[in-house]
Order: C-alpha cells, then sequence, then structure tokens
C-alpha cells in the first residue's frame, strides 16, 4: 500500500512541477505592460507568437508598427527578451499570466533598469474614456517643446483617428519620433510609444478646438508640450541645417568597413557616380528607418550608376562591439553597400571625423555628391514611414534629387 502511496505522490509532484513550469513561460496572445518612470505608468503592448515552441516570438506594438523580437530565453522562471536593434533587453519573472522585470540598455555598464510589469489577456493600451472630449486632434499642429530651462524647439504634429484610437508622430529637425498610439481623454489625449529604445508618454489636455498643453514624459524627464492647430504646419528647411564650411564643395574620408578592411571615398568604386552618404547610428531608430528605405532602394537603382556609403558612429570603439552591431544591421536590413565605422559617439566627433561639414545637427544626416564629387546638397534627419505624407514628400523629393543628379 505505502509502495502505491509513493508512487501517486511522485506522481502529482511531477504534475505539479509541469503544471507550474507551463505557469513560468509566456502565453500567446496579447500582454499589456506598463513602465515606472518620471512618476508615471507609460503603457506598452507585447504580442507573443510561437509560445509553446523554442521558436517564441514576441512583437512590440505600435499602431500599425509591429517590431518582431527573437532569441528568447529562460532561466527558471525568468524570460529574457532581447532587442538587438538597439543593443537592450526586457527581462522579468513570469508567473501566472504577469511578468515584474526590468528594461536594461545593455550597453550601459550597470544600468539599473526601468522597472515593468506586463499582464496577459488582450487589454487596451489605455482605457476607453467614459465621455471621450467631443475636440478632434486628427490634421497637423505646430507643437512647442519647452525643456526644463524653458528653451523652445517647434516640431509638428500629425495625427489621425479610426474609432477610438489615436495614432501619428510628431516630427522634429532631427527626425520624427516613430509611431505613436494612443486614444482619447475626457479632456484631451494620451499617447505612448516603445519599440525597444526609450518609451514614451504625452498626456495633453485640450484648450478649446485649436489648442493644448501638455507633458512628454521619458526616462530621462519631462517636456512641455504646447500645441495649435495648424493645417500648413512645418519644419524648417532640412537642407538649410547642416552645409559645408567656406571654401570646401566636397568631402572626404577613409574609415574601415565591417571587416576592419580600410575604403576611402575616392576609391575607383565611387568615381564618376552619383553618391549618397548617410552618417547614421545602430542606436538611432530614425536611422533604422533610413537604412529600411535606402537598402532596397539601392538594389534596386545601384545599376543606374549611383553609391551608398553608410558612415557609423556607435556608442563604444572596441570593435568586437562595432562589428557586431554593425554585421546586425546589415544582415536585418540585407545591406549591399558599404558600412564604415566612422568614430565613436560624441559631442564633436561627427564633425571631427568630417571637418569640411559646419556640424552634424542630427542622426542621420545624409549628403547627396554628384559625379565629379562636388557636395551638392545636405540634408538633416528624417521622415519615416509613421509620419504618413512627411513620408511619401521624402521619398519623392529624394528621388528627383538623385535623378537629376544622375541626368547630368
Amino acid at each position: 500500500m505505502k509502495k502505491y502511496l509513493f508512487i501517486i505522490v511522485a506522481a502529482l509532484l511531477i504534475f505539479v512541477s509541469c503544471d507550474g513550469q507551463k505557469n513560468n513561460k509566456l502565453k500567446n496572445g496579447k500582454w499589456r505592460g506598463e513602465f515606472s518612470a518620471s512618476d508615471q505608468k507609460i503603457p506598452f503592448i507585447l504580442d507573443v507568437a510561437n509560445a509553446e515552441t523554442d521558436s517564441v516570438k514576441v512583437y512590440l506594438i505600435n499602431g500599425a508598427e509591429r517590431v518582431a523580437l527573437d532569441s528568447i530565453t529562460y532561466s527558471g522562471d525568468t524570460v529574457t527578451i532581447p532587442i538587438k536593434a538597439y543593443d537592450t533587453q526586457l527581462v522579468g519573472i513570469v508567473y501566472d499570466g504577469k511578468i515584474d522585470g526590468f528594461f536594461k540598455k545593455l550597453y550601459v555598464e550597470n544600468d539599473p533598469g526601468v522597472p515593468f510589469t506586463a499582464i496577459w489577456g488582450g487589454a487596451p493600451r489605455f482605457e476607453v474614456a467614459s465621455a471621450p472630449s467631443p475636440v478632434s486632434l486628427v490634421g497637423k499642429w505646430d507643437i512647442n517643446f519647452v525643456n526644463q530651462e524653458g528653451d523652445t524647439t517647434k516640431n509638428v504634429g500629425v495625427f489621425s483617428q479610426e474609432k477610438d484610437i489615436l495614432t501619428g508622430s510628431i516630427l522634429t529637425n532631427s527626425g520624427d519620433l516613430r509611431y505613436l498610439e494612443g486614444a482619447l481623454t475626457n479632456d484631451g489625449f494620451q499617447f505612448s510609444a516603445f519599440a525597444g529604445l526609450s518609451p514614451y508618454l504625452i498626456k495633453a489636455k485640450f484648450e478649446g478646438n485649436d489648442a493644448f498643453t501638455g507633458e512628454f514624459y521619458t526616462t530621462r524627464g519631462v517636456t512641455r508640450l504646447i500645441g495649435k492647430r495648424n493645417s500648413e504646419a512645418a519644419l524648417a528647411d532640412p537642407y538649410s541645417l547642416t552645409y559645408l564650411k567656406k571654401g570646401y564643395d566636397r568631402i572626404d574620408f577613409t574609415f574601415p568597413n565591417i571587416e576592419g578592411e580600410k575604403v576611402s571615398l575616392s576609391d575607383p568604386r565611387y568615381k564618376g557616380k552619383v553618391v549618397i552618404v548617410s552618417i547614421l547610428g545602430s542606436w538611432c531608430p530614425n536611422c533604422l528607418d533610413e537604412m529600411e528605405y535606402l537598402a532596397p532602394w539601392y538594389r534596386e537603382n545601384k545599376e543606374r550608376g549611383v553609391e551608398i556609403i553608410g558612415l557609423a558612429f556607435e556608442r563604444k570603439d572596441d570593435p568586437e562591439y562595432v562589428k557586431t552591431v554593425l554585421s546586425r544591421l546589415v544582415k536585418r536590413y540585407d545591406v549591399d553597400y558599404e558600412i564604415l565605422f566612422a568614430g565613436k559617439l560624441g559631442n564633436d566627433s561627427a564633425e571631427k571625423a568630417l571637418p569640411a561639414l559646419s556640424k552634424i545637427a542630427s542622426y542621420p544626416t545624409t549628403i547627396f555628391i554628384d559625379k565629379k564629387g562636388v557636395v551638392r546638397k545636405i540634408h538633416t534627419g528624417f521622415n519615416g514611414p509613421a509620419t504618413g505624407l512627411f513620408y511619401d514628400e521624402f521619398k519623392k523629393d529624394f528621388n528627383k534629387i538623385v535623378d537629376d543628379l544622375l541626368a547630368e
């Protein structure tokens, strides 16, 4: 009798252990998370697929954007979700449909991380307001960012609405905030976003039909927002912000590629061709948006006599680190053109690497060079696919510039 009792107890322990193991893994479907930062709860959405297999995938959801994450691993009840594009990760303890953990920046030594919780079940990013504001946010807005020192930067907001969901982006002269997703509140609106680099939260109240005030929260702090509706809202001319110093009409450089081989703008490969130089960083979301456009564009157009060179400024100058992050970029976007390591990111590193330029106001910065090697245009920033018509205008303008230079 004791023998049979022992067998039954052992079987129950195995069952409980297996059941507990299942409860300590991700589950397929939507998870709603919240970061705790700047005295706020910043919501984000995860979508898990193939949870029952070794090829589990997690997607970060922001409006139409789905950022795919793989190589998820478990150690006991702890899950690690790498975000390779930005050298960051989500790591937390999973139990009964909940994750308690931290968002960590791996490139920061001893980063304490940003705490978060996530709960399985498909809850919306923001609750639907009991009496949503009747004011429409749809359209273009002038939005001033006012920092804690009182300095003001003029930006542009472009927003849409479908049923209860708000989407859109905010454009700055250095690029856009990418895909924002939100909802109306009783007296205003709110947005959040998380694509792997930094969580964002925007909270604002309408002041009449054509104005709002609010706050923009990140892990670094709070910025005040002042918005006014303006159907003609526009940024400063992106071709006017960076220029060649007096006495220069061209640039020159020699930097190592991913394999450590020196590549120069004066190499035979670039002679007599239109050359596009993209100043970028693997850590820069707008640079990744630009690369997602440039990589397939180059494959379709390289036979026309045009070349692209990427000049990357990275967080570290360790050769192995640089090779890892840049190789990852090449693989992710199937890049056929050279990406060179131009130096460690710093306040004046780009100016030292390219002394003919007045300054580098933003990543990315894109330089158009004609067949004779003369710099013809320099574009600051990048309006990506989250900006809708602004992105369409960029592509049209980009292709016109290249077509004109090739026709000369």
